[in-house]
């Protein structure tokens, strides 16, 4: 044998190890537990395993951990970016080192809600928070989600612009508001939680935006998907796919009030087998 011919043969089995090697690795997407990020991210994971046939590794934690994680290649993608105002000031940080995929859905918002039991005519906007007997009837406390959330830095902020001394930004968790809010609604109580949607709770419950004339918690976003920088031209196939993924916003918040009342598993199965030319054209980009 040649000594060309070997360096051919060598140089055809390097290039299949590292092929093989490149398949071999799980796509790593990162999610924080909140409703429409754990529903998309699992029906993503989905389409990604059953139809394109590559394994998928779905890592969990806060919000500004996955920015990072992109920016420094430890994860693939993520799929919750709250875009213009949000997640601002983490895009301002690590902006340059990310790829956006494209906007999954929009018209999402941020705001303060309360029951719709709760008199418009005495509490309808955030301003009206200063009333002293408002204030005492909240007990001073508007009920936050996670600390490292865009919603919790907008609503810190939102403390001072409408001058609301006397009150306290409650830090917890997506899932410790929503059961602060049944008990509040289970007790006909009066409470003001800090809201985005989409989200399951509105589809459980009648509840309404608190009026926000200084728009301090921001207007319209969109939720966008981003990678790390170089993902596109190692996975082009599942970098395309999920730059063709979009919902209507009322299917999500449909499809994420199922997965409250049964499981996200079965909400993500549901929404394949009801919607089986979306998934086709996110998977080969071609329509019927």
């Amino acid at each position: 044998m040649s000594h060309k011919s070997l360096k051919c043969i060598l140089g055809l089995i390097l290039a299949s190890a590292l092929t093989t090697g490149a398949q071999a690795d799980p796509v790593k997407i990162g999610w924080t537990a909140w409703s429409d990020a754990e529903f998309i991210t699992k029906l993503a994971e989905r389409v990604i395993v059953d139809e394109m046939g590559q394994e998928v590794e779905l890592i969990q934690t806060d919000i500004a951990p996955q920015y990072q994680g992109l920016a420094s290649g430890d994860i693939d993608m993520m799929l919750m970016s709250w875009l213009p105002g949000t997640h601002e000031d983490y895009m301002e940080s690590v902006g340059a080192d990310v790829v956006n995929l494209g906007i999954l859905y929009g018209y999402a918002r941020l705001g303060w809600a309360v029951p719709a039991y709760v008199p418009e005519d005495e509490l309808g906007s955030i301003a009206d928070l200063k009333n002293d007997e408002i204030r005492e009837r909240l007990d001073g406390t508007i009920t936050g989600i996670d600390p490292g959330a865009g919603l919790t830095r907008l609503s810190e902020e939102a403390l001072e612009t409408y001058g609301l001394d006397g009150y306290e930004l409650q830090i917890s968790s997506g899932a410790g508001m929503t059961a602060a809010l049944q008990r509040a609604i289970d007790r006909d109580e009066w409470i003001v939680v800090t809201g985005w949607s989409p989200h399951w709770k509105f589809g459980a419950h009648e509840l309404r935006y608190l009026e926000d004339p200084e728009e301090a918690l921001g207007s319209y976003e969109r939720v966008h998907a981003l990678a790390r920088k170089g993902f596109y031209e190692e996975n082009p196939e599942v970098a395309l796919m999920i730059s063709r993924m979009s919902l209507p916003l009322d299917s999500l918040q449909e499809y994420m009030y199922f997965a409250q009342e049964n499981s996200y598993e079965e909400a993500v199965a549901r929404f394949i087998e009801e919607n089986p030319q979306h998934v086709a054209y996110w998977v080969s980009g071609e329509l019927d």
